[in-house]
């Protein structure tokens, strides 16, 4: 649970309003599942694979399932 803790955190101190603010309100517990995880899909699609230190992190949540 650490570890999703730490991943949304870093979601959140990224600024990129696709991830951060659904990330934030998974911080809060009260987010909609299916928003978070399309936005991470979303996220991953645009940008996880420019080599930015968040890439690892959208399959590690994908592959959870939050």
């Amino acid at each position: 649970m650490e570890e999703l803790k730490s991943i949304m955190e870093e979601f959140v101190e990224s600024w990129w309003d696709l991830i951060s603010e659904p990330a934030q309100q998974w911080l809060e517990g009260k987010y909609d599942k299916d928003i978070l995880i399309s936005a991470i899909k979303q996220a991953d699609k645009e940008c996880g694979s420019c080599g930015c230190d968040l890439d690892p992190f959208y399959k590690r949540m994908l592959i959870r399932q939050i």
